[in-house]
């Protein structure tokens, strides 16, 4: 096929596969945002609030994906910068009454400035042993939310004052957090075209030779610990605010291992991994919940919240090895070959 065209000849116009895929994919990133603002008109309020969810999860996969997948850099402590900004967001709010956007930009820098002093062990350690140093810091923090209880509240929190975006309660509330989600995409996005997200990817493949380049190493690890963290403290401040509370118990162990699972099922270094693996692990228990009311509980089981409230954790670390091993390029990974698939057609 030709992408010229030869009118004299008569011939008609045909796209290369690579460029009608491409035309494809914007064609489906439109449609996309073009469905997410038109939910709110038809949608329940369970399928908003999942939504709303979703968008939420998101901007805190893509912030994980951009230190994990792209830099290359092992953290298992992602929802204890989720905590920092959803507890220096709600502090905002309580005490001072700011806006909602003011309180989250406050929020990403708190769990920027955090992400970059818990990022210094990448300096010299990598591998399994920067995942035990995040895993401290997971630790660390939830302590201090827990333990710092005239600021943080304790294990009881903190209550969030309602916010009603232009009048419009839950509607307006989603379509702001379908807006800065969208934002922030495109801009990570555009991050991996720049000079800093290229040394991103240079330090994952090989720092020693990154620095032979001229790549300030140091900083370029320290950057992503922190880009990755603001993108979390975005999402704690939008999450404090939707669920109009903010307690340790929503920023364990558990809740970065989610996150780090979405990463691994949708696909690390991918824009499109994060959107697909942060959608699927948040309707996954949904779905297995309607499964099993439907199915009926297992034998000994008296209840599906009791059965399913353990089986979480199983099936979070179950998909980790098993995309890890039969699909280490995740959802995204599938896509690709559905499109090579497409293309050969």
């Amino acid at each position: 096929m030709a992408d010229s065209i030869d009118i004299a000849a008569g011939k008609t116009t045909q796209l290369v596969p690579g460029r009608q895929w491409a035309y494809w994919q914007v064609a489906g990133w439109i449609a996309l945002i073009i469905a997410l603002v038109a939910l709110p008109a038809t949608a329940s309020g369970y399928v908003l609030f999942m939504a709303t969810l979703v968008a939420i999860n998101v901007i805190a996969t893509v912030g994980l994906n951009i230190t994990v997948g792209y830099a290359g850099l092992l953290s298992i402590g992602h929802s204890a910068f989720i905590g920092v900004g959803a507890y220096a967001s709600a502090l905002m709010a309580i005490h001072l009454g700011t806006p909602l956007l003011l309180n989250v930009m406050v929020g990403s820098a708190a769990a920027f400035l955090v992400g970059l002093v818990f990022g210094a062990p990448s300096l010299r350690i990598k591998g399994v042993f920067l995942a035990i140093a995040t895993l401290a810091a997971q630790y660390s923090l939830y302590f201090v939310f827990q333990q710092w209880t005239p600021v943080t509240g304790g294990d009881r929190g903190l209550s969030v004052p309602q916010v009603d975006i232009l009048g419009m309660g839950d509607k307006g509330f989603y379509l702001l957090v379908v807006a800065v989600a969208v934002v922030l995409c495109i801009a990570s996005r555009n991050l991996f075209r720049t000079r800093i997200g290229r040394a991103f990817i240079a330090v994952r493949e090989r720092d020693y030779a990154a620095q032979v380049l001229g790549i300030d190493v140091v900083r370029t690890k320290l950057l992503a610990f922190g880009l990755g963290a603001a993108y979390a403290g975005v999402a704690g401040g939008l999450m404090g605010a939707f669920l109009r509370i903010v307690n340790p118990d929503q920023f364990t162990l558990l809740a970065s291992v989610f996150f780090l699972a979405a990463v691994v099922v949708g696909g690390q270094a991918s824009l499109l991994g994060s959107l697909l693996g942060a959608t699927f692990m948040t309707l996954m228990p949904e779905m297995l919940r309607a499964t099993m009311e439907v199915l009926g509980p297992p034998l000994g089981a008296t209840d599906v919240a009791g059965f399913l409230s353990p089986l979480r954790e199983v099936i979070f670390g179950a998909m980790i090895v098993g995309f890890l091993y039969f699909e280490p390029r995740g959802l995204a990974g599938l896509v690709e070959r559905v499109r090579a698939l497409a293309t050969r057609s």
